[in-house]
């Protein structure tokens, strides 16, 4: 049986990592579709900043939210004086986090999918007057769907595991920021500790690979209904 501490880390992290997902999915859409179907000066940029949370040290990415984010950072203490908005210390701030490092995952599934959608049937619904908007949303969205559920939960499953920027930039407060990695962390350093660790070790192992497997199902069936064949 779990104690009221480990199931307390695990609700925070399914809740972190759901939260992360409501914003990563319109902001992973967005910047996927910039990256596909624009062409501008910077893109180059723009695409290598995008995926640079996937080769930096997550204690750097943590470091650099913190500098930023945080209450005295450069952007940080603007939102705080003119809205409240504070992600020092806070699961919003593990939100957040969570965002960063999870984004190019997100973005690279989308982006390919996106890639492969043929143009010509974008151009045809332009040709008989639909708008890039329309276009959009009854063409090219439905088309991408499985690249955004393999995105969506490639990026929970990172959203779950996080750590590093995690602890750097909102620490490890047990009840606000102390997701089931950061736990973990807690029981290695604690002497005894050993089965506690070894529990939310499997736990995390399991609610990963339930993700993983509804969104391999999930994905065979949106291109069963699609009628692509694999």
């Amino acid at each position: 049986m779990l104690s009221e501490y480990e199931l307390q880390a695990l609700w925070l992290s399914l809740k972190v990592a759901s939260v992360a997902i409501i914003w990563l999915i319109p902001i992973g859409i967005f910047f996927a579709w910039i990256l596909s179907k624009k062409t501008f000066v910077g893109k180059s940029l723009l695409d290598s900043l995008i995926h640079l949370p996937l080769v930096l040290p997550p204690v750097v990415v943590g470091y650099l939210l913190l500098i930023s984010m945080g209450r005295q950072g450069f952007i940080g203490q603007h939102l705080y004086q003119w809205f409240g908005i504070s992600f020092s210390f806070s699961w919003k701030g593990a939100v957040l986090a969570c965002i960063v490092v999870a984004l190019p995952l997100m973005v690279r599934s989308i982006r390919l999918s996106m890639d492969s959608v043929d143009h010509k049937l974008e151009q045809a619904a332009r040709t008989l007057g639909a708008s890039p908007l329309r276009v959009f949303c009854t063409i090219t969205l439905p088309l991408i769907i499985p690249g955004v559920i393999s995105g969506t939960m490639l990026a929970f499953a990172r959203s779950l595991g996080e750590f590093g920027a995690t602890i750097s930039f909102v620490s490890n407060i047990p009840g606000e920021t102390q997701t089931i990695p950061l736990a973990m962390y807690n029981f290695l350093e604690t002497p005894g500790a050993e089965a506690a660790a070894m529990r939310l070790c499997i736990i995390s192992i399991v609610v990963s690979l339930a993700s993983l497997w509804f969104a391999e199902g999930l994905n065979r069936w949106t291109q069963k209904r699609l009628g692509v064949q694999r």
